[in-house]
């Protein structure tokens, strides 16, 4: 995330992305994503340019790969935790402070398991795809 505010470029490309970001969830709020394809799109479209943000400096695929592995595994760890929480709320019955912080908690990590970690996984396959590509034709004696 350093990389991202290091030089007065990468600052400026990201508060772009950051802006950008933010455009495209106004504008899905607008639409509305309930059941509306364009919505939902526009909402993607804004959580990718958010992950953009920060990973716009990177420049090995390496780096691109641990993101798809982080994506992967931070879907899988927030879903799960989402569901234990839904279920430690049903099962206690209780409706109070607990159950209201208990439910927060759980409808953030829904959040984050379905509109950060999937555009985390494109981002990281579509750039570690052109970085291997980009690396391997940087090689010497690469053919063209």
């Amino acid at each position: 995330m350093m990389e991202a505010l290091s030089t007065p470029s990468n600052r400026k490309l990201t508060f772009i992305f950051l802006a950008t970001c933010g455009v495209l969830a106004i504008a899905a709020a607008a639409i509305g994503i309930d059941d509306n394809p364009p919505g939902i799109v526009l909402a993607f479209l804004s959580a990718c340019s958010f992950v953009l943000a920060f990973v716009h400096p990177w420049r090995t695929s390496k780096q691109f790969r641990n993101l798809i592995y982080a994506s992967g595994l931070g879907f899988i760890v927030f879903g799960i935790l989402h569901n234990l929480l839904e279920l430690t709320i049903w099962k206690s019955g209780s409706t109070g402070l607990v159950a209201g912080l208990l439910g927060g908690a759980s409808a953030i990590f829904f959040l984050i398991a379905t509109l950060l970690c999937p555009p985390g996984l494109v981002v990281g396959a579509v750039g570690a795809v052109f970085m291997y590509r980009r690396e391997r034709h940087s090689l010497p004696g690469a053919p063209v």
